[in-house]
């Protein structure tokens, strides 16, 4: 595993900023999707960003590793409610999802996540 999800996550908002430049209304409409997906309701925004980051586990998509993790580690995550998602990631995905979700660990390691207990 040799992603610096730091770097990662700073790359693509860099390009993101871009997008929000050139094709703003699109930008506009995402962000709005955004917003509303992840308002607290039934679920709160913790469980969404869960949801969000097990989905980019299965995906492997490695931006989603790195702005996900970095989310839940914002909103206090903890490892055991991480390591949970994992499991589900991992059941639902098989074997290319272990070595995603194993990333997905790293990144959070990386932002600090329960300030990277076991590193």
């Amino acid at each position: 595993m040799s992603h610096d999800y730091t770097a990662l996550a700073r790359d693509l908002g860099s390009k993101l900023a871009d997008f929000r430049r050139e094709i703003p209304e699109t930008m506009k409409g995402f962000g709005q999707m955004s917003r509303a997906a992840h308002a607290d309701g039934a679920l709160s925004n913790k469980t969404k960003e869960l949801i969000a980051l097990a989905i980019g586990i299965a995906s492997r998509c490695q931006g989603c590793l790195a702005f996900h993790s970095k989310a839940l580690v914002e909103l206090g995550c903890s490892r055991a409610e991480f390591m949970e998602m994992l499991q589900v990631a991992v059941y639902m995905g098989g074997g290319p999802s272990l070595m995603t979700a194993a990333e997905a660990l790293q990144a959070f390691e990386e932002f600090g996540g329960e300030a990277a207990a076991h590193a």
